[in-house]
């Protein structure tokens, strides 16, 4: 068995080619928030994954392997609730009921996908019942899922995040520094 045991977060300094041509790995979100897991790739190999505890792997993440060979991540589809606005509401409310949303299931300790238009969240009937209640439109889909990282969230321990802020400037324009975290 072929083993991966570092992360590079989001191929951070890798050439895309070189990235697009790796084998790849599709895992849900219940495999990659796992530190140690088995899997297969794309080219059939079977790939043992040993991180430093605590390491969450997001879609786009690089593996490599004890050979040097790289493994792309793919955030897989999986069964998720798609919460959105309801149409019926005024344009001025919807962005304020998907932002109760997200607070409700925020105080839950809910691992949620913040997009936009719309939150996303793992299945669960009870939840998916009290969201229905503030007049929310929940569907069952099957979607990648990549929830917040959370407050103290990132690549986890030892994955050598580096964070990148853009600041504007009075015309709109970003500029951006580089902290190493």
């Amino acid at each position: 068995m072929l083993q991966a045991s570092r992360l590079i977060p989001q191929g951070h300094g890798l050439a895309r080619p070189l990235v697009q041509r790796a084998a790849h790995l599709d895992l849900d979100w219940d495999i990659r928030q796992k530190s140690r897991f088995d899997t297969v790739a794309s080219d059939e190999r079977h790939v043992g994954v040993f991180l430093p505890r605590g390491t969450v792997v997001r879609g786009g993440d690089v593996l490599v392997t004890q050979d040097g060979s790289l493994l792309r991540v793919v955030a897989a589809p999986q069964a998720v609730l798609r919460i959105s606005a309801c149409p019926d509401h005024p344009a001025q409310d919807q962005a304020f009921d998907l932002m109760r949303a997200a607070y409700h299931l925020g105080n839950r300790h809910v691992p949620i996908e913040l997009q936009r238009d719309h939150l996303k969240i793992e299945p669960d009937h009870v939840l998916a019942a009290m969201l229905r209640a503030m007049h929310l439109t929940v569907v069952e889909v099957r979607e990648p899922f990549e929830p917040e990282a959370g407050a103290y969230g990132g690549h986890g321990a030892g994955a050598g995040d580096t964070h990148v802020h853009a600041a504007r400037d009075d015309h709109g324009h970003a500029h951006h520094s580089h902290d190493h975290g």
